[in-house]
């Protein structure tokens, strides 16, 4: 099943589901308003929406619209809570390698730390940023939305409270990470708002591509048009179902958590490239003593999307924009007067 929120004056937005090529799409609203509320009633919506799914397929609604994705706001604009992992170790051993050689970590913990959650932008809204000297980077990744999972939940149960899956774009502010970090305590201005695919899809879709709480398929990147990466999912360290064990040892984890992957890195990065400028950067000071390419500027465009085993895409493509914030919002007041 595929899932995507249309923009609305309800900070939800709209639920409506979208065909599986991704082509048309019909109106939940009859079965529930919004994906907050279908995650907090699950059991009662998924039959709902599974049967609106597969009408539509199957061409039987002749209330369905074409489906655009620049009308979507993020799949669930805001959450709760947002976890985000470092769960591919290889990016951690080239960025220590890089600039913290003498850093000594724990391979058999997780790194995890709280991201904001109230405030997500869609796949191809334009990004405001203040400043080109906050380094701007990107981190593709792919996340779980969990149902109701209980305190001291097992990885072998973990994946069954896994209800959806998104793609999206961590954008990190690199000036004030590397600050923030040598703080100790966690990310602010180093972390803004993330912007996600606009379509969330239930496990089944992907197919034997999601097995082992790892999505098997290549994350496609590109930069201003030019191929950056396609790092491949299987390799991360720690599965889902792992890091969910992890954090539910002591807590209760709530229908809407979003739980993130970390940034896409493979061992063989010559093959692959990456899906973020900090590894390249990185890469590029190991073998030639100093980085050369830049951090994002004003204008340029990325572009993420993954295909599955048929070709299809399977969460639409993210596609923006970087704009400065200032000349965003006198746009914005332009078009109001």
């Amino acid at each position: 099943m595929k899932l995507a929120s249309l923009k609305s004056a309800h900070p939800d937005g709209a639920l409506i589901v979208v065909s599986r090529d991704l082509r048309r799409a019909v109106s939940a609203n009859a079965a529930v308003p919004n994906l907050r509320a279908a995650l907090d009633d699950w059991q009662r919506a998924q039959p709902a929406l599974q049967a609106l799914y597969e009408a539509l397929n199957g061409n039987a609604l002749p209330e369905a619209f074409d489906f655009d994705p620049r009308a979507c706001t993020a799949p669930l604009p805001r959450t709760h809570q947002f976890i985000d992992a470092s769960a591919f170790l290889n990016h951690g051993r080239i960025m220590t390698r890089a600039y913290h050689p003498e850093k000594k970590s724990d391979a058999s913990i997780p790194i995890l730390i709280q991201r904001q959650g109230d405030d997500f932008t869609g796949s191809h809204d334009d990004y405001p940023f203040p400043d080109e000297g906050d380094h701007c980077d990107f981190e593709g990744e792919v996340g779980v939305v969990l149902g109701d999972t209980p305190m001291g939940t097992r990885a072998k149960d973990a994946l069954s409270h896994v209800r959806l899956l998104v793609l999206f774009n961590d954008v990190s502010m690199r000036k004030h990470l590397f600050r923030e970090l040598a703080m100790g305590f966690g990310f602010v201005l180093a972390k803004p708002a993330t912007a996600f695919a606009a379509v969330a899809v239930t496990p089944d879709e992907l197919g034997d591509a999601w097995r082992d709480g790892r999505v098997h398929l290549d994350l496609n990147v590109q930069r201003n048009g030019a191929a950056f990466g396609h790092p491949n999912g299987r390799e991360m360290s720690f599965g889902f179902h792992e890091l969910i064990e992890y954090i539910a040892y002591n807590r209760n984890l709530r229908a809407g958590m979003i739980l993130g992957s970390g940034t896409f890195s493979n061992e063989d990065y010559r093959g692959t490239g990456s899906a973020c400028l900090a590894e390249q950067r990185a890469i590029e000071a190991i073998e030639h003593g100093e980085s050369s390419t830049s951090w994002l500027r004003f204008g340029e465009r990325l572009r993420f999307e993954m295909f599955g085993r048929d070709g299809q895409s399977v969460f639409g493509a993210i596609d923006h924009r970087f704009v400065q914030a200032e000349a965003r919002a006198e746009a914005q007041v332009g078009v109001q007067a």
